[in-house]
């Protein structure tokens, strides 16, 4: 058993990896966005979904016409993070911002309104799949180049998706990064954040500003379900509920408004349900199977909430009086 278990654990820890890259880019979506208003867009998970359901769409109508795979990706993703953009603006524009105008104060608000937005884009999705396809269960078309497998050391295999999931999410990862700290819009972004009152009275529009970080989070989310369309292949308008929530518990556990911490969080909590979803059957002999790797992910939460709510690279929040 010890040996087995020694034996799959490259592979395992390469499959974590993967969907932690996944996690991470959902998780600084809903990073970015708390860090302006502290809000938990809980309708980002669903802008996630419209990307993924977006770059599908856009992959079945160019797939014979493009025979360059890696242009067919690209078009892909550009379609469905501007997809993923508008969708998160005009929510914002839509929803939040009236809500701001009112001086809503109670938290309660946007997060309701977040969770009925939710429902809103899954049902409109449902609709026009419905509608278009007669279909609202999908399959991501497969890429033959991006189905290649590679033959690593200790019998481990990698496929050519799996890099290229990983390698654009790190690379989006570095240039959100670039784009909060090493630009003038992510002085601006920092600057609402800090104190949207006082950043208005140097010349910044707040609400142009907080719209441009929705549009930001949702070309993420977009992009982000493409590249899970790509590893995973089936999508649905509900495919977005467990992604989101696991991301969301990513970013608590990085640290909410942290990108570093999201980064973090999203490897850590991809490792730690892969190693469980495939260790938990083997050693308990089949008696609790792999759907139960989805618990993980709530027991992380709660645990984290009752004993470091700030998140693993999160700074507790000063008291004001």
């Amino acid at each position: 058993m010890f040996q087995t278990l020694i034996e799959i654990l490259p592979g395992v820890l390469l499959g974590g990896f993967v969907l932690g890259c996944v996690y991470a880019m959902i998780a600084i979506g809903y990073t970015m966005v708390y860090g302006v208003l502290q809000l938990i867009n809980f309708a980002h998970s669903e802008i996630f979904m419209i990307g993924a359901v977006a770059g599908l769409e856009i992959t079945r109508a160019l797939q014979t016409h493009v025979q360059q795979p890696y242009l067919l990706l690209l078009c892909a993703l550009l379609g469905a993070s501007a997809t993923g953009a508008f969708t998160a603006m005009a929510v914002e524009r839509l929803a939040y911002r009236p809500l701001r105008r009112r001086g809503a104060t109670n938290r309660l608000v946007p997060l309701i309104t977040a969770i009925g937005v939710s429902f809103l884009l899954q049902d409109l999705v449902k609709l026009t799949e419905a509608l278009w396809h007669n279909e609202f269960f999908l399959k991501f078309p497969s890429i033959d180049a991006f189905n290649y497998t590679i033959e690593l050391p200790y019998d481990t295999q990698l496929q050519v998706k799996s890099i290229v999931v990983v390698v654009i999410s790190l690379l989006m990862a570095l240039l959100m990064y670039f784009v909060v700290n090493k630009t003038r819009l992510g002085l601006s972004i920092r600057a609402v954040a800090q104190d949207p009152r006082a950043a208005s009275l140097m010349g910044i529009d707040p609400d142009k500003v907080i719209a441009q970080t929705f549009g930001i989070g949702g070309a993420l989310g977009g992009v982000a379900g493409v590249l899970f369309g790509l590893q995973y292949s089936v999508l649905s308008p509900y495919v977005g509920f467990i992604p989101g929530v696991k991301a969301f518990t990513a970013a608590v556990l990085g640290g909410i408004g942290s990108m570093p911490g999201a980064l973090v969080g999203g490897l850590l909590l991809g490792q730690l349900e892969t190693i469980g979803g495939t260790y938990l059957p083997l050693l308990t002999d089949g008696n609790i199977g792999t759907e139960y790797k989805d618990i993980i992910a709530f027991l992380i939460l709660i645990v984290l909430l009752l004993f470091r709510p700030q998140g693993l690279l999160g700074s507790a929040a000063p008291e004001k009086v």
